[in-house]
């Protein structure tokens, strides 16, 4: 047979195994979660107190949300909407025993990555449902812990590392291990840091190697940590309220107020010198130019405001995150877009960022189209929703629902399902603190109205 035709013959192959070969690859995407972040303890995010260069940086080489939120401020719910995109009304995972059944979780993002050819690891709190139900099997890597974990911790040889420090040095080993395969990898680190150790009355338990950080910083009081705040909500509101119990733990004489936001800071510090660590090892090992970095928060926190501490119901501190996309492939660096995005977009977008198809049960909406076309018609409200906590049978966390609009906010609080003890109703421009509640004013009626009917609407449709 003549050779040249055998080449001719030849040529298309060689032309398809060439491209097959110089294929883009999908990118590798790391997640880090950190618990109870509030959106503004960043530097980028106007905090000239907070360390946090290495996020910062990230925030101005990527896409900056400045408007995110949590449609549940918990993180047991939080995290069960960040894994399936869904709102807690459709993934009922409502309380801390809850876990996901086989069927849902296979619906999860780390799941569907798994099943879609991505090498998937987990370092970090899991933080849904019993410990004995955690999805080990998703992930090629698994170092993941039920509960809340403690700070304070011991490396392979037994030698005392900080939890932050320990989970940085995992990330590390599972980007070594991973980087290069012929599959792409995605790794969620999900911190505890700066959540608080609970039962411990030193609460946030930092590195003692960050200790000089801010030693001589004064933080300035927050302009609503004062007893008469919180008399502004109705007696049946503040009876065995549990955020003003760990309010009177944290923040109710200066001396303690000082300590423990110092410590929050700190702990977010150690974050950040992780996060730092991360991006040196991608660019050491000539993967930085194809890993997505995603970075967010399970929900907001009170540092005092209205006289509360921890997180649960619907004001700005408690329900606001952190939400950066950092994309080295695309050219949007230094972005800020106030388009209200949500927890439950995060599984949506890192699916679209692996080129793998959302299905039709998450709620949520990929962040790509939004970055992309920046003038993208986009959601303008959310339903806000938190269920009751009990101790036996006294409410010590009030239930909450209600709308969270462009200009006005609705909360209504509940201590058993349907029956109503509260209403809020602020202005989100002109009263940005959240404390002149319009819920009773007559001017305000019909506005109010027109919530509460929003907020029966969305409870309807969400299931």
């Amino acid at each position: 047979m003549n050779r040249f035709f055998i080449l001719s013959l030849l040529c298309p192959l060689l032309f398809f195994s060439c491209n097959r070969k110089h294929e883009i690859k999908k990118p590798n995407i790391i997640f880090l979660l950190t618990d109870d972040q509030r959106a503004d303890a960043l530097g980028v995010a106007g905090n000239s107190i907070v360390l946090t260069p290495n996020i910062d940086k990230l925030a101005n080489e990527g896409v900056r949300f400045s408007n995110a939120f949590v449609t549940t401020s918990i993180c047991c719910v939080s995290r069960a909407s960040i894994f399936s995109g869904q709102y807690m009304h459709r993934h009922g995972i409502e309380g801390f025993v809850t876990s996901f059944s086989d069927s849902a979780w296979a619906e999860t993002y780390p799941a569907l990555l798994k099943k879609a050819g991505y090498k998937t690891g987990f370092i970090g709190k899991f933080g849904v449902g019993e410990e004995s139900d955690m999805p080990k099997e998703t992930f090629d890597y698994w170092k993941g812990f039920g509960g809340q974990g403690y700070y304070e911790n011991e490396d392979d040889e037994g030698n005392f590392i900080h939890l932050t420090k320990k989970m940085g040095n995992q990330a590390i080993e599972f980007i070594q291990s991973y980087a290069g395969g012929e599959e792409p990898f995605c790794l969620q680190v999900s911190f505890k840091a700066p959540h608080c150790q609970d039962g411990d009355l030193r609460q946030f338990i930092f590195d003692q190697s960050y200790a000089n950080v801010l030693a001589e910083t004064t933080i300035p009081e927050q302009p609503t940590n004062k007893d008469e705040y919180y008399e502004m909500f109705p007696e049946e509101w503040r009876k065995n309220n549990e955020a003003r119990a760990r309010w009177e733990i944290r923040f109710s004489t200066p001396e303690k107020y000082q300590e423990m936001v110092k410590g929050y800071y700190r702990l977010i510090y150690g974050v950040d010198v992780v996060v730092g660590r991360i991006r040196n090892e991608l660019e050491k090992l000539g993967i930085d130019k194809n890993t997505v970095i995603v970075f967010s928060g399970d929900n907001g926190f009170y540092l005092g405001e209205h006289g509360l501490a921890g997180k649960w119901f619907g004001h700005e501190e408690s329900i606001r995150v952190p939400l950066l996309v950092y994309d080295p492939r695309n050219s949007h660096a230094g972005t800020v877009l106030d388009k209200m995005a949500l927890n439950i977009d995060i599984a949506p977008t890192i699916l679209e960022l692996a080129g793998v198809e959302t299905p039709s049960q998450m709620q949520g909406e990929s962040l790509v189209s939004l970055i992309n076309n920046q003038n993208k018609e986009w959601r303008t409200e959310f339903f806000y929703e938190h269920y009751i906590l009990k101790q036996g049978d006294v409410c010590i966390i009030p239930g909450s629902e209600g709308v969270v609009g462009p200009d006005f906010k609705y909360i209504r609080y509940m201590k058993e399902p349907g029956q109503y003890i509260y209403e809020e109703l602020y202005d989100r421009n002109n009263d940005k603190q959240e404390i002149h509640n319009l819920a009773d004013e007559q001017e305000f009626a019909e506005l109010k109205n027109e919530f509460k009917k929003k907020t029966e609407e969305y409870i309807q449709k969400l299931r």
